[in-house]
């Protein structure tokens, strides 16, 4: 139904001539299926523009029909991004729509003259989708979409030709799709156009437009997206609603990943984690460090499978199951407690969900295993695509060790909700566990990019850059948490201990590093006395190693190394840290370990 450039053959209107009296022709522009168009200025407003649209073939009751519909139509709708109707007028017995002139080019010709970048493709796709979830929302399927039919001006998209729209449900009137937008034959007899035939060609349009490398920022989640929404029925996007907060998503991960600036927003899909995915490196070195097998290199801080299963967030309960209303008032301090809670709640899918997880929480495989097959036993063939199913099923395999599993199961979740944060977060553990970490880093700098509330994300990147012995990128990593996070007092610890500790290569900090550790520990305040006294005598133990290697002078002084810094006054230091850490032991055996290294350090006197 979009417009081709062609001029009437005859009968049309000629430049020049004044429609009902108010709008003077200036020339044909375009020709649909069943209309010219043509290009017009309103006297009546100071020869302002507007599109006139009428029939080709005036005796042709099918389409006098269509028009009829299409005029209907366009009368009721009012949306910024469909084209409005200003008018219905008579001229030469045929009638004819006045509508805006929407000033700018068809999709189409921007195809035709190279394409679009990501990034304002879908930003068209959100224009034409909150079209299409208006329409649909008044039960109407707009059944053509394509280029030829979607205008872009300065600020946004606009749809025009309405001449296929029909009644969802509607099985009687004639299909006016045009391939390859329009879904397939077996589709259309079996479910009839639909608002997944929308969908489709919104996908189908997405792919003609853009051409981007593997590479380019979001192109896989983009990829991905167009993949949903051109599925076969079943996986296909469901309807316009859930599309669009994809769409948002890709779109915001484009951007940020282009221009640097996070553009954080809720998942109307996941809920937040408060869990930060780390295994110590946020907190002070415990005791252990220097009474049993904790010293040597600064150990990254990855959490274990186990560990990443309980933390990573958890989705919404799907709306359209009964027991999720019951389910948003269900709590408990601890699992085995909202175990016995939901014993009494009546099963459903999102029921053996919760049941699921609290058994994964409690350590208990076994049984998280059976509540997710009798999940699976309810959603039967659904269970195929519903991508809930592949979350739990991924956080069961994160819990029993099988990583690779987990990594296939996250892919399917991320194949199906490709804007959302949590399953690029899944990926990345998933990668970094699996010594991948060109694949890792990608999807946390996805994560990270965008909103800076996933701490978890930064300090995956922190883990990767460490271990590729590039401290000062994971220390500018972990200052990027916001001063507003939860996790910005932890990742204020982990910048010390990376600036000040020997990394897992080998490499051992400079004096520009241990200056930095020593400026941020004196302005850092812990949880406690005791946590501030190990992270200090950490630091204080590589400054000593330091100037052991370089001399006295070779650190800037400072109120935690000592003014001047020399070995003498690191040895009076350490020993002093070391006799306080005592007090910490919890043993006799501990306690006897932390006076060995104070007698060890103590400088040793002429007399």
């Amino acid at each position: 139904m979009g417009f081709a450039e062609e001029a009437p053959s005859g009968g049309g209107l000629e430049p020049g001539e004044l429609v009902a009296g108010q709008y003077e022709v200036d020339r044909c522009f375009a020709r649909g299926a069943f209309g010219f168009v043509y290009l017009a200025r309103d006297r009546n407003l100071q020869g302002k523009q507007v599109v006139l649209k009428g029939l080709t073939r005036p005796h042709d009751t099918a389409a006098i029909k269509l028009a009829a519909q299409e005029s209907r139509v366009l009368t009721a709708l009012e949306h910024p991004n469909i084209v409005r109707i200003v008018n219905v007028v008579t001229h030469r017995g045929l009638r004819y729509l006045v509508m805006d002139h929407i000033d700018g080019p068809s999709l189409r010709s921007v195809r035709d003259a190279g394409g679009m970048r990501i990034a304002d493709a879908l930003a068209c796709a959100v224009d034409v989708l909150g079209a299409l979830a208006y329409l649909h929302g008044k039960g109407l399927l707009y059944c053509d979409m394509k280029p030829d039919n979607v205008i872009r001006t300065r600020r946004s998209a606009k749809l025009i030709d309405f001449g296929a729209i029909r009644r969802t449900g509607d099985r009687e009137s004639p299909v006016l799709g045009t391939p390859p937008y329009l879904v397939g034959h077996t589709e259309i007899r079996e479910h009839g156009l639909t608002e997944r035939a929308d969908i489709y060609a919104v996908g189908v349009m997405l792919d003609e437009l853009v051409e981007c490398d593997a590479g380019e920022p979001g192109a896989e989640s983009f990829r991905r997206l167009v993949a949903r929404a051109t599925a076969d029925f079943d996986r296909r996007f469901a309807d316009v609603p859930e599309m669009l907060n994809q769409v948002r998503g890709v779109l915001r991960e484009v951007r940020c990943l282009a221009d640097g600036k996070p553009r954080p927003a809720r998942s109307a899909v996941f809920a937040e984690s408060a869990a930060l995915l780390d295994d110590g490196l946020s907190l002070a070195p415990p005791l252990t460090a220097w009474t049993g097998d904790g010293g040597g290199a600064l150990a990254d801080g990855r959490p274990s499978p186990a560990d990443v299963a309980a933390g990573l967030p958890v989705p919404f309960p799907d709306p359209a199951d009964p027991r999720t209303p019951l389910l948003h008032t269900v709590r408990a301090p601890d699992p085995r407690r909202l175990l016995t809670k939901l014993a009494s709640v009546p099963a459903s899918v999102e029921v053996d969900f919760h049941r699921a997880r609290a058994n994964l929480e409690a350590g208990d495989l076994t049984a998280a295993g059976h509540c997710l097959r009798s999940a699976e036993r309810q959603l039967g063939w659904r269970a195929h695509h519903d991508w809930r199913a592949s979350w739990h099923r991924g956080l069961l395999a994160l819990a029993e060790g099988r990583v690779s599993a987990a990594a296939e199961l996250f892919d399917d979740v991320y194949r199906s909700v490709p804007g959302e944060p949590a399953p690029k977060l899944a990926l990345g553990f998933c990668a970094e566990h699996r010594s991948r970490p060109d694949t890792a880093a990608r999807f946390y700098e996805a994560v990270w990019a965008c909103d800076r509330s996933h701490a978890g994300a930064a300090f995956g990147l922190a883990r990767i850059r460490l271990r590729a012995g590039e401290r000062g990128a994971a220390v500018a990593i972990l200052d990027e948490v916001p001063e507003i996070s939860l996790h910005r007092h932890g990742a204020a610890v982990a910048a010390v201990r990376i600036l000040a500790g020997h990394l897992p290569g080998g490499g051992r900090p400079a004096a520009a590093d241990l200056a930095a550790a020593a400026d941020r520990l004196h302005t850092l305040t812990l949880d406690s006395e005791e946590s501030w006294l190990r992270l200090a005598t950490a630091v204080l133990e590589s400054a000593f190693s330091f100037v052991l290697d370089h001399g006295d002078g070779s650190l800037p002084p400072g109120p935690v190394l000592g003014d001047p810094v020399s070995e003498k006054g690191l040895r009076d230091r350490l020993e002093r840290s070391y006799r306080e850490l005592s007090r910490q032991a919890r043993t006799a055996d501990e306690h006897g370990v932390l006076i060995d290294r104070a007698n060890a350090v103590r400088a040793r006197s002429l007399w």
